[in-house]
């Protein structure tokens, strides 16, 4: 099999990954798809159908919807626990936090920008690699699930743990031959393998390779001729002079961090969403048709050349001539807007809360909440799943930086990442406030716990840590209140 074989999953869900890029690109990425997306009714010439598509409108709401999740999400900054900043380590994974690709992105937005493509296509990796050429630093890049081309899981100690990774790399060779102006990039492949080897007391290890693939140059190769890929490198990653003993790759997905590929977010969003961009150009195309109101004349010449407006008249000396305007009285449009409505309506209850019209009676924050629990609990899965994955590429970078046997002895307690799932906009209020303060008080729960419990009740803003509010606590000035009640004591 050549390296660029896909996985049977991938041939199954790259068009459904295609049609959501689509999808959330906007109206021009859906009407450069034509009849992908919107058929050409019969007998439709060429020049007509681009009529037709012209016409028609399309209404991202998936790509609303998407970016109403990711606001949600991205209410509150992620929480990110690493090591104290005043030990190498503490100070290398800093540096790993603000530029976490090497490219300026800070480790929170580089898990916006893997949260927006799990919500948009289901899927997306990340490789965690060490450059020791320039920088000696780890860092980790990102892959879209069409660059995953293919994957193998095997049973090992127990355990299914990944031995095969496929990446494509659009722009990960670069070619000779450029100037200051322009920059040349070649596609590669790399393969990433789990393989055994036997150590001198018959135990067998697992260790990972890299394997670089690219395109053979060939002259004369025909437009559409594949290129055949010839293996250009081969390495082995080591740390602390030893191989890795995984692959340091991690699978993104809106419900788990496993190698399996998960069913779109947005799946039945987009499917509705095409449905109404559909409606929408067969409404236009029989509104361009029947709207305008169409001039007939009976006992004219037929020879004649009739002008239409206030300056013109038609004169005519034949008996009985008659003149008038052809309109539109019928109701099938209306059929077309009802369904159009309902498609909205549609998206609104599939997720797209966004677009739902306010309702003209008030509810309370109990009843909002409530209306809203299904997709509170979409994005609580997502945001856990993407939380999840994205702590173990923040402990694989803290594993590439410490003396830890594998990057399955690092823990939660050493570092972790959480996305915020309180999506709630009601805020504590006084009862709530007064019940976290007796329970601190009783000794219930810690300063540290009642102070977090207030950052996420909106009660303190989110950048004040725990020991300035205690500092601040403490420098502010003993009210006459406080006063009165301690001498009453």
């Amino acid at each position: 099999m050549p390296v660029n074989s896909l996985h049977p999953v991938y041939l199954e869900m790259v068009n459904a990954w295609s049609r959501a890029r689509d999808v959330i690109a906007g109206e021009d990425a859906v009407k450069a798809g034509g009849e992908k997306y919107l058929l050409r009714l019969d007998s439709q010439s060429d020049d007509e159908y681009a009529a037709y598509r012209a016409r028609a409108s399309f209404f991202n709401a998936t790509a609303r919807t998407a970016d109403g999740y990711i606001g949600l999400i991205y209410r509150r900054e992620p929480f990110i626990k690493l090591p104290d900043g005043l030990s190498a380590l503490g100070r290398a994974l800093k540096a790993f936090q603000h530029d976490a690709d090497m490219l300026g992105t800070t480790l929170a937005g580089y898990a916006k920008n893997i949260l927006m493509e799990v919500i948009s296509v289901g899927r997306a990796g990340s490789l965690v690699d060490w450059e020791s050429d320039q920088e000696n630093r780890v860092y980790v890049s990102a892959y879209a699930a069409e660059n995953i081309l293919n994957w193998r899981v095997e049973r090992i100690n127990g355990r299914n743990i990944p031995t095969l990774v496929v990446l494509h790399e659009p722009n990960g060779a670069v070619l000779e031959g450029g100037d200051d102006f322009e920059l040349k990039a070649g596609e590669q492949i790399r393969v990433l393998r789990l393989v055994p080897s036997k150590n001198a007391d018959a135990t067998t290890t697992h260790s990972c390779i890299v394997e670089i693939w690219r395109p053979e140059a060939v002259t004369g190769r025909r437009r559409n001729e594949k290129p055949k890929w010839k293996l250009a490198e081969t390495r082995t990653p080591l740390r602390l002079g030893k191989p890795l003993p995984f692959l340091p790759f991690v699978f993104h997905g809106p419900r788990h961090s496993r190698p399996d590929v998960d069913k779109l977010p947005l799946a039945d969003v987009i499917a509705v969403n095409l449905d109404h961009y559909r409606l929408n150009g067969d409404f236009k195309h029989g509104v361009h048709f029947t709207a305008l109101p169409t001039a007939w004349v009976s006992g004219f010449d037929k020879a004649a050349s009739l002008r239409i407006g206030s300056s013109t008249a038609w004169v005519t000396e034949q008996t009985g001539a008659t003149a008038g305007y052809l309109e539109f009285t019928g109701h099938g449009l209306n059929t077309f807007e009802k369904a159009m409505d309902r498609d909205e309506r549609l998206m609104a209850v599939l997720g797209s809360r966004l677009l739902e019209s306010n309702k003209k009676v008030g509810e309370s924050a109990e009843a909002i909440e409530l209306r809203q629990s299904g997709e509170h609990s979409i994005l609580s899965n997502i945001a856990l799943s993407v939380s999840e994955s994205m702590s173990q590429v923040l402990r694989w970078a803290y594993w590439w930086n410490s003396t830890e046997d594998s990057p399955e002895n690092v823990t939660a307690e050493q570092v972790t990442v959480e996305l915020n799932t309180d999506f709630s906009t009601k805020g504590l209020n006084a009862q709530e406030i007064q019940s976290i303060v007796a329970a601190w008080q009783a000794g219930a729960i810690s300063r540290d716990t009642m102070t977090d419990l207030f950052r996420r009740g909106e009660v303190l803003p989110e950048g004040r840590t725990n020991q300035e509010e205690v500092k601040l606590v403490g420098a502010q000035p003993v009210s006459s209140i406080e006063t009165a009640a301690a001498s009453k004591e």
